[in-house]
């Protein structure tokens, strides 16, 4: 999807999303909520669970960091549930923008033996979000 800023004369600006093709914005729209829904569910649970989400795929990750999984959580909830609000893409570029931010930021912590799992995860996982949830471009 691909948004583009048009003037109304009686509401003011209003963004119309532009589909590359119908079959196409179609399948992003889809894509886009079915990213979102998991990370929401998964942001959800490191809200709910994070020891039990440490546990199982970061036993090494220090319980008295589970504040950090929380924060990860909020922030995957937040984020994804705009998405799944207004699923446009200047929505999606933030996410993915956002995204590839956490991933980014994930690099030097590989180097922590204790926090590498959990960084390795959620880098990964937040890379291939930020990758696969960016709308198209549109070739002009």
């Amino acid at each position: 999807m691909v948004g583009r800023v048009l003037l109304s004369a009686d509401h003011g600006p209003t963004e119309e999303v532009l589909p590359v093709s119908e079959g196409d914005g179609h399948r992003q729209r889809r894509l886009a909520r079915s990213i979102s829904l998991a990370g929401l569910a998964a942001g959800l649970t490191l809200l709910a669970r994070p020891a039990e989400v440490a546990a199982a795929i970061a036993p090494a990750f220090p319980r008295e960091r589970l504040w950090v999984a929380r924060l990860l959580g909020a922030r995957l909830a937040a984020q994804h549930a705009a998405v799944l609000m207004a699923p446009r893409a200047p929505v999606l570029e933030a996410a993915a923008a956002v995204d590839a931010l956490h991933a980014a930021s994930m690099l030097p912590v590989l180097a922590l033996p204790r926090y590498r799992r959990a960084a390795l995860v959620s880098g990964t996982l937040a890379a291939a979000s930020a990758v696969v949830g960016r709308p198209p471009r549109r070739s002009r």
